[in-house]
């Protein structure tokens, strides 16, 4: 498949990103810090950047080498540019009619990327740490290369259940709405977005979602990808029986009021993975308030001292 090579990034781009060759794609990523190493896995249509500088210095401080990375099709990593766009609105009316969904690429496809990260970077095996869309990749990177991960941790996501694909009706909209046009309306779109998903009981950080979402979209404005990306969770199916053989230490994050992927999408997954931990954060919602990264940097940090070295 074809895919548009990294622009001229020299202006976006800080020191710290580098290239590396992975699954035949070129993926950016940033390296922080020294010690065990630790992947982070972003969210669909997000960026390495929306895992906030601060957070990833205190994972390093905790003796984490943290690696953050752009996933195919978002941020300065190759684009399917050939690869075509598809209808969400008729995918997810075929998911819930039980069709069989076709899509450019899947989950697997995204976790064979990390792995190939792991590769590039000449590491066996990494504490693996998902979000989101990146809570997915880390699960089936986890059945998939069962070898190269240490430790799980999977936060706000679900085991890819159609059930647990049903979004409060208000989240979806805002979720699914047309992309915005200009920078200015990609800030109007970010706060939107976190008026209606983020937490509730932890402080907002509205003028800083604004100011990240303007630097994004200065940094890689691609709103195909996220169409593809979204494509990709609803053709990948259901992890749930893998996930019985799953044996990395594996710690699950939810928030309580999170209304885009509901509270029981990760219950449902750490009863579906053996020995899994769980921790329904009270008041947090879609998001990763500054506010509770004290209790999820100590949960993986005590899920990593699980690891069998």
């Amino acid at each position: 498949m074809k895919t548009t090579p990294l622009r001229d990034v020299s202006d976006v781009m800080s020191p710290n990103i580098s290239t590396v060759t992975s699954n035949g794609l070129e993926l950016a990523f940033e390296s922080i810090g020294d010690g065990d190493p630790l992947v982070l896995v972003m969210g669909i249509g997000a960026q390495l950047t929306h895992w906030r500088d601060a957070f990833c210095h205190q994972l390093a401080a905790r003796g984490f080498r943290v690696i953050r990375f752009d996933n195919r099709d978002v941020g300065l990593s190759s684009k399917l540019g050939d690869a075509r766009a598809p209808d969400i609105r008729k995918m997810i009316v075929g998911l819930l009619l039980g069709r069989t969904l076709q899509a450019p690429y899947t989950l697997l496809d995204m976790a064979d990327d990390t792995a190939g990260l792991l590769d590039a970077l000449d590491i066996d095996r990494a504490h693996i740490v998902g979000a989101s869309m990146g809570g997915m990749i880390a699960q089936t990177m986890a059945i998939a290369h069962p070898h190269r991960v240490k430790t799980l941790t999977s936060i706000m996501s679900h085991p890819g259940c159609v059930r647990f694909m049903v979004s409060d009706p208000r989240a979806l909209k805002v979720l699914l709405q047309r992309p915005p046009r200009t920078r200015s309306e990609a800030m109007d779109r970010a706060e939107e977005f976190y008026r209606a998903v983020g937490s509730r009981g932890f402080e907002l950080d509205l003028s800083g979602t604004r100011e990240r979402a303007g630097r994004a979209y200065d940094r890689c404005f691609y709103p195909r990808g996220f169409a593809r990306q979204m494509a990709a969770i609803l053709a990948s199916g259901s992890r749930r029986e893998a996930l019985r053989y799953v044996r990395a230490p594996t710690q699950v994050i939810h928030g309580s009021v999170d209304p885009l992927i509901r509270p029981a999408g990760g219950r449902a997954t750490a009863r579906a993975i053996p020995k899994a931990r769980l921790d329904i954060v009270d008041g947090m919602g879609h998001d990763l308030p500054q506010g509770a990264w004290s209790r999820i940097i100590d949960a993986i940090e005590a899920n990593a001292r699980r690891a069998v070295h």
